[in-house]
């Protein structure tokens, strides 16, 4: 479940972002934290520079940080919308109290839902179609993709890529009743050869 240890380039498009914003922080922590220390110096030194202390430490220095950050962020949710691709994979997820159904989608049909897991091929886009039976939920697989709320009469899309096979943990990330920490579910990622299985077997 964890953020930093990306298995996809969405995820990875994330992390990237939450270490710029630290990077940020910290540069705007450590700045501050120097204007403080100046201040006692200064004291001692006699009047400061205004034009230095507030023009520029004070407001031009947060201010090219904090646009910085907002410049990025916005790049970065760009890139994570859901762009037209040849091969996309579209699935339907029903978030419901407390759990997640799932069902491949292949043009008007339906494939047979389970529960508690999703199968995806690895290394294909995946379009996960989040739905919601009853309140608000939240369909969040960390090391995949960002969140995306599940609201009642609406569908909301959401892209996956897995960059490797394997079993990515996912979780409801909204609170929806007294059954919303069991509301976990599981991604698992298919090599090109057990992809063609599952499918053969659920067509």
């Amino acid at each position: 479940m964890s953020t930093l240890a990306p298995g996809g380039p969405a995820a990875a498009a994330i992390a990237d972002l939450w270490w710029f914003m630290l990077a940020g922080a910290v540069a705007i922590f450590a700045g501050t934290m120097a204007l403080f220390l100046m201040a006692f110096r200064a004291q001692a030194r006699g009047p400061a520079s205004t034009r230095l202390w507030i023009m520029g430490l004070g407001i031009a220095f947060p201010t090219t940080v904090l646009v910085s950050l907002l410049v990025y962020g916005l790049l970065v949710g760009e890139r994570l919308q859901a762009s037209a691709a040849p091969d996309v994979v579209e699935v339907e997820a029903m978030g419901r109290q407390w759990e997640w159904g799932f069902r491949q989608v292949q043009g008007d049909r339906r494939g047979a839902e389970t529960v508690g897991v999703l199968h995806i091929p690895a290394g294909r886009p995946v379009d996960v179609l989040v739905r919601s039976e009853d309140v608000i939920h939240s369909f969040w697989v960390p090391m995949l993709a960002g969140k995306m709320d599940a609201i009642p009469g609406k569908t909301n899309r959401l892209r996956l890529l897995a960059s490797r096979p394997g079993r990515y943990a996912g979780a409801c990330a909204e609170f929806c009743g007294i059954g919303h920490t069991g509301n976990r579910f599981f991604v698992v990622a298919h090599d090109p050869a057990s992809w063609a299985r599952l499918a053969q077997g659920t067509s």
